[in-house]
């Protein structure tokens, strides 16, 4: 028996990143990359490295510009912590697992370390893996959950529910972090929207990650313990955002969404500095009539244009630049039957 499964990036369109503090957002998932885990059964329980958990180098040189791409860590963590805690999860809920054995493997395309949830996308494809395997159901919300779990817990990564959320549900999801729903029954309002009504969208990368994410969240959840009220005000400033652009989503009003999308990022400007290299991506994009802000915490923007003429070129002035530019493929929305609220 060979288990297959796919998990996808995440752009955060509208809200990020008030999603770690009660907020809320709108998010997608795109098949533009993916993540494959592979399980099948074994003699053993064997972890297979990937290219990205290589340890053999050509030179020291080589070895420098590793780290500096990828960071010490591979994916080989991220696979060891989400079998850890879903054998946890069987355990908190009384579920016996056969004593069979597996070989698990994984492959990713999605650019590395650029606000994209590479990372929980491995973790999420991974659970899936895991319960197809041993023929475990997992709530959707749940699922999000435990894939947070993997990152907070196991691995000490500072990281908010949004992703894991999107990319359990699939599809261009509404999410409401309501602090009485996270803390009475822990999880939220999370709600498929029709992608369909979107306004063209573009994606833009840095093939160079000049920012880890962990970075700038480590610094906004100081300032929201310490109760700053710059930070409070932004929270409340991107749930309203949220819910205006769910009101012009709906309305089908182009132009204030990609209002909205701007407001996003500058508020988030207003908050703290941002690394030269991001803040160039929004300039750029914004110069040629494009909205832009963050998908995550840097390396990658999103937003709206108007027509292929402005896409072409935004395409080529980022292209200058190094900056890839890519229409995002939005993941279609699993049907009813695969999805257990």
């Amino acid at each position: 028996m060979i288990i297959r499964k796919q998990s996808y990036p995440r752009i955060g369109l509208i809200g990020n990143p008030s999603d770690g503090y009660f907020g809320k957002t709108i998010a997608f998932t795109f098949t533009n990359f993916c993540v494959t885990v592979v399980l099948y059964e074994s003699p053993e329980l064997q972890i297979e490295p990937s290219q990205r958990d290589h340890s053999s180098f050509s030179g020291i040189a080589a070895l420098a510009e590793d780290v500096h791409r990828f960071g010490y860590y591979g994916g080989i963590r991220l696979l060891k912590g989400a079998v850890k805690r879903f054998n946890d999860y069987c355990i908190e809920h009384d579920i016996a697992l056969h004593n069979r054995n597996f070989t698990l493997r994984y492959q990713s395309n999605i650019p590395h370390l650029v606000g994209l949830a590479g990372s929980s996308a491995i973790i999420c494809a991974t659970i899936q893996a895991l319960s197809s395997f041993y023929d475990v159901t997992i709530p959707r919300p749940i699922l999000a959950n435990l894939i947070l779990s993997v990152e907070t817990e196991e691995l000490g990564i500072a990281a908010g529910l949004q992703d894991r959320v999107v990319q359990a549900y699939q599809g261009l999801v509404y999410m409401d972090f309501d602090r009485d729903l996270m803390q009475s029954r822990g999880y939220g309002d999370y709600r498929h929207l029709d992608h369909q009504q979107l306004p063209p969208l573009y994606m833009a990368y840095r093939s160079d990650p000049s920012e880890i994410s962990g970075v700038y969240h480590g610094n906004l959840r100081q300032r929201y313990l310490a109760g700053d009220p710059q930070m409070l005000a932004a929270i409340d400033g991107w749930k309203q955002l949220t819910d205006d652009f769910l009101e012009a989503l709906q309305n089908g009003d182009r132009q204030r969404m990609a209002t909205l999308v701007d407001r996003n990022f500058d508020i988030r400007h207003e908050l703290a500095t941002i690394h030269p290299a991001n803040l160039e991506m929004v300039k750029l994009a914004r110069a040629q009539g494009a909205s832009a802000k963050f998908t995550g915490s840097g390396g990658a923007i999103v937003g709206t244009y108007d027509d292929e003429i402005m896409f072409d070129r935004l395409k080529n002035q980022l292209a200058e630049k190094k900056i890839h530019v890519i229409k995002p493929i939005v993941t279609t929305t699993p049907s009813k039957k695969d999805s257990p609220s």
